[in-house]
């Protein structure tokens, strides 16, 4: 079951607005999308958002929709935020079943700088992809990806299928696309002379 709970009000005001009134009135505006249903406008009580959005176990997790007795299992997509502020100012939830597939981006981190071979060496990290788009049940969604570097040495590339995923979870797409690479750093490539530029 879903850790965050958020309970919400039904906006009667849709459109730019309505939002402005209900930010007005200390709640956060939002959409819930998805299913066989149409989109309904809702909104949470300001503090209790954030207080939900700093635990980091907001967006892309399963969360627990409360609307008076009602609940509904739905995902945090996105979360718009005050370019000045930094308040959260709009958010668009998707219903989904506990245990429905979802497509989901999950964020990649490393580890292990330090004793990384290739690191080690002045070598470069070079990221291509800092999240992954992964196919999983709703309630099994990885808080991120973790690959290690401990062995990774210059000119290693490192792909997906490096990549150890929990049960059940696969990549959104179906080959083995590269995550990261492992490169000479500038000083060192400039020593060996070498000015080809790969188009």
């Amino acid at each position: 079951m879903a850790d965050i709970i958020l309970n919400v009000e039904i906006r009667e005001r849709a459109g730019t607005g309505g939002a402005r009134e209900t930010r007005r009135a200390g709640l956060v505006p939002g959409v819930l999308y998805g299913g066989d249903k149409d989109p309904v406008n809702v909104a949470v009580k300001s503090n209790e958002f954030r207080k939900a959005l700093y635990t980091g176990k907001l967006l892309g997790h399963l969360v627990t929709l409360q609307h008076g007795e009602e609940k509904q299992s739905v995902i945090a997509k996105s979360v718009q935020f005050h370019p000045v502020t930094d308040e959260p100012i709009h958010f668009d939830l998707f219903r989904v079943g506990e245990h429905q597939l979802i497509k989901i981006e999950v964020p990649v981190h490393f580890k292990n700088h330090e004793t990384s071979v290739g690191l080690k060496k002045g070598g470069s990290l070079e990221v291509i992809r800092h999240t992954v788009e992964l196919a999983c049940p709703a309630d099994q969604i990885p808080e991120e990806l973790v690959i290690d570097l401990a062995s990774h040495d210059i000119g290693d590339t490192i792909r997906i299928s490096e990549v150890k995923l929990p049960e059940g979870v696969k990549p959104a797409v179906d080959r083995d696309f590269v995550i990261a690479t492992l490169k000479a750093s500038a000083a060192a490539q400039s020593g060996e002379g070498d000015t080809t530029v790969e188009g």
